[in-house]
């Protein structure tokens, strides 16, 4: 298939292009395989004045389209006036809603070309094989392919956990993805057994996610480890090799908590599929603790209605706030922080391991991990360290980005496996750095041009579902990495920021959580003055530390 099949009209002129909190301005409208562009007129020969907007098609969640002078149209063909006047006269608006929230509007004179240009974007948005995407074919000046990627960053970090501990050693039972499809090819496991035993103990667990380590906490070596649920089902089986691998993690008498992500009668119900949960007689050592946490549809829907809710200029007070509460989406927050503290405090306090896991894995049990290792280590809160933490935690442990960010808040058709699991992360991020502002190096923009990124991106790092996708379309040969561009661009750092070695206790109380404003409403209101406090902020923060040396 070639990108021209589907471009029916490749160029307008005359297009007028409004967006909620900017001036309308009027320009010429390109389409290409990628990006729809869009150049403002020239006001006389000042060329600065001239605005030009590049829009990822990718980004593009739904369209909506309508037909102005419809009844002019239809009194023509009544007058018989020609066809081609009859297309010229009419006009038509398209309104893109985007994955980043962003609402634009296109009034294009001529229906003819206000429909090949819906039909366009609509087909090139859509697009099924990955390697078709931007990122295929993004070649930015000055930068090589294949440089920048982070797996030698988690095979490191690994590296390093069993060298200190000898507790711990780094497995290849996955280097062809044969054990687990999700897993990546390197995983970290206790050093006593062997692979034969984590063969078994695979079979054993929903999509074969064995318990691998996800954190190993050096204050008082204590483990945090994260994999599916067991395959008991309603006979009640087991698994002497599952129950043998959680039991080497406890040596000494320690304790250990398995901490489920569903409810105890969701992880009951699940048993009548094949699930279920871990019997507390044969996992010795560890007692059982559940905090339900939504994901699927539910979540999807939450989010759903806090964008409705937020896109609603006619609401007043009383409304807003009830559909505030309605959407959920800061319950979710609430529990999902709610649980990470439970992990947290199983590892610091009590100083007893964790197990995390839910159903598939996949989502709410790479949430807590991930959420739980920024709450309990400062190196986490680093520039560097978060990236490795994404790396290791939500990319290469199998988070299934390209189902899960297919769609966005608009779009009509809804998939059964879209879910904006990785948005509530960094959502709860944003909490803690606006509980903690002194405690994160890098700062909201990082966090907004995350959410960004794993819906529409010119880079390959949140592409596919899983390693073993990401190797079989040589992600890391054929596309650029998303990192590189982050680490030099100074906005993404916290001009605040000092190093604070201790454990950063989030407060979960109502008055304590706040709506996202910075993400949810940006596109509602402008947040000009805003940016203005943080380049002032900026200035001082730089001008202190130059006085300082």
């Amino acid at each position: 298939m070639e990108f021209a099949e589907l471009i029916k009209t490749t160029k307008v002129d005359d297009v007028v292009l409004s967006c909620p909190g900017f001036q309308t301005i009027q320009g010429t409208l390109a389409i290409t395989s990628h990006h729809l562009l869009f150049s403002s007129q020239a006001e006389g020969d000042r060329e600065q004045r001239r605005t030009e907007l590049w829009l990822l098609i990718r980004n593009v969640d739904a369209i909506e389209k309508s037909i102005q002078n419809l009844s002019w149209y239809q009194s023509s063909w009544t007058n018989g006036s020609p066809p081609e006047n009859r297309l010229a006269n009419a006009s038509g608006t398209i309104t893109l809603k985007c994955k980043d929230l962003k609402i634009l509007q296109l009034e294009i004179p001529g229906m003819e070309e206000c429909l090949n240009i819906a039909n366009s974007i609509e087909a090139l948005s859509s697009l099924e094989s990955v390697m078709m995407t931007y990122p295929f074919f993004y070649r930015p000046q000055n930068t090589t392919l294949g440089t920048g990627w982070l797996t030698h960053i988690t095979e490191q970090y690994y590296k390093q956990i069993a060298s200190d501990t000898g507790a711990w050693r780094l497995s290849s039972i996955n280097a062809d993805f044969g054990v687990c499809p999700s897993y990546p090819p390197l995983v970290i496991v206790p050093a006593r057994l062997d692979d034969g035993i984590l063969q078994k103990s695979a079979r054993f667990r929903q999509g074969r996610r064995f318990p691998v380590l996800s954190y190993y906490h050096k204050k008082n070596g204590t483990a945090m480890l994260r994999s599916s649920q067991p395959l008991v089902g309603p006979n009640r089986k087991r698994c002497h090799e599952d129950e043998l691998l959680l039991t080497t993690v406890l040596e000494g008498g320690e304790r250990g908590f398995i901490l489920d992500t569903r409810s105890l009668q969701a992880a009951k119900q699940a048993r009548v599929m094949g699930g279920g949960l871990e019997h507390r007689s044969c996992y010795h050592g560890w007692k059982r603790l559940h905090r339900a946490l939504e994901r699927g549809r539910s979540l999807q829907e939450s989010f759903i209605k806090l964008v409705e809710a937020c896109n609603d200029p006619s609401a007043h007070m009383d409304r807003w706030l009830s559909r505030l509460e309605a959407s959920k989406w800061l319950s979710h927050v609430k529990e999902a922080l709610n649980a990470a503290c439970l992990a947290a405090q199983c590892l610091e306090r009590e100083e007893a391991s964790v197990l995390v896991h839910g159903a598939e894995g996949k989502d709410a049990t790479l949430l807590v991990t991930a959420l739980a290792q920024v709450i309990l280590d400062p190196t986490c809160r680093t520039l560097a360290g978060f990236q490795g933490l994404l790396e290791r935690e939500w990319i290469q442990a199998g988070h299934p980005f390209q189902l899960r960010c297919f769609h966005s808040a608009y779009a009509h058709a809804r998939l059964k496996q879209e879910a904006p699991m990785f948005l509530l992360f960094l959502d709860c991020i944003w909490q803690l750095g606006r509980q903690f502002p002194f405690s994160l190096e890098f700062s909201e923009h990082l966090l907004l041009a995350l959410f960004e990124h794993c819906y529409a991106s010119p880079c390959g790092t949140f592409l596919g579902n899983n390693e073993k996708e990401r190797r079989l379309c040589e992600m890391r040969e054929k596309t650029h990495c998303l990192w590189p561009h982050i680490n030099h661009v100074e906005k993404y750092l916290n001009p605040l920021y000092m190093y604070n070695p201790l454990v950063i206790w989030p407060s979960v109380e109502p008055q304590s959580l706040m709506l996202w404003q910075g993400l949810f409403l940006r596109w509602v209101r402008s947040s000009h003055h805003l940016d203005e406090a943080w380049a002032e902020i900026q200035r001082i923060a730089t001008n202190s530390q130059t006085y300082s040396q």
